[in-house]
């Protein structure tokens, strides 16, 4: 699996909530959310655009940020 790691403008618990549930529902990815930072870091094989498309969906400010190397 690719490692991605996203910028989502969450500011709260229910944001990443929302982050959570629009993922859940795309299915087929693993992911870490870093609410103080703003980060998301999704482990699939989806592509960039999906994953992007499906974070906006939360209708957060969503950004690639690049590949994450996986440590």
């Amino acid at each position: 699996f690719q490692k991605h790691e996203f910028f989502v403008d969450m500011t709260c618990e229910g944001c990443s909530n929302a982050v959570t549930r629009v993922l859940h529902r795309l299915g087929g990815v693993q992911f870490d959310i870093d609410l103080p930072n703003k980060k998301v870091c999704i482990d699939s094989e989806h592509s960039v655009d999906t994953l992007l498309e499906t974070l906006k969906k939360t209708g957060k400010n969503a950004s690639y940020l690049g590949e994450k190397s996986a440590q």
